[in-house]
């Protein structure tokens, strides 16, 4: 009996191994390195070698509703002037809006309107958040990144909480890496308001003049107080 196990076990073929084949390393490397070309093109493409933004061109309603919020801002939006002399009249505040309501095309709009910024600054508004990409281009004689343009990322959090305006910045990147804190002066998630408000100067008056501010996707609304 022992005999026989014995052969039985030294006839048995040998396990074989299980493993991957020439042709499947073959297929990994080669998977490898195409993953590896096109996320370094799309890196490339997309922040070292950015393309202009397409500015915002608006419809004739949508310039139409601009051109009044902002004649009501007392910005003239005629070209060459109201063609004829001002009228004198007396200052009153008696049916004045105190709302600032603008969408996100007319912000980009007014944008598109400065041909330094047509093409290299973007808005964008989602909720209780705005954020802005601007293109930086460098001088030739800057070192390493000389020539190109700089992709830089910002969002800044805007809000209303406790009576008063919320502002926060959310962080800053350049070419998609972000900014540490400490290079922002550690003030990444830090209320403005209520860290420099308390003192005279821009946050105290900025708050004090403001009666509420919304921002929602694709839309800003800012009230200003008596």
């Amino acid at each position: 009996m022992k005999g026989e196990t014995e052969n039985q076990t030294a006839s048995a073929p040998p396990s074989q191994k299980k493993g991957f084949s020439g042709l499947h390393v073959f297929g990994i490397v080669l998977l490898t390195i195409v993953a590896t070309i096109g996320v370094g093109y799309w890196w490339l493409s997309h922040y070292v070698f950015p393309e202009n933004f397409e500015p915002v061109t608006l419809n004739a309603s949508e310039q139409d509703s601009l051109n009044n919020k902002l004649d009501t801002l007392g910005i003239n939006t005629q070209d060459g002037g109201s063609g004829g002399p001002l009228k004198p009249e007396p200052y009153s505040e008696e049916g004045a809006s105190r709302e600032v309501r603008f969408s996100e095309r007319e912000l980009n709009g007014m944008l598109a309107n400065n041909t330094d910024l047509a093409q290299r600054l973007a808005v964008d508004l989602s909720d209780n958040l705005l954020s802005a990409l601007l293109l930086v281009p460098l001088e030739e004689d800057f070192p390493v990144l000389g020539g190109r343009t700089l992709r830089v990322n910002a969002g800044v959090e805007l809000s209303f909480a406790d009576g008063r305006p919320l502002v926060k910045l959310t962080g800053v990147s350049l070419m998609g890496v972000p900014i540490p804190n400490a290079w922002l002066g550690n003030l990444k998630n830090v209320d403005l308001v209520n860290e420099f408000g308390a003192n005279p100067g821009f946050w105290q008056s900025f708050a004090a003049g403001v009666d509420y501010i919304h921002v929602e996707d694709g839309q800003l609304l800012v009230r200003l107080k008596e």
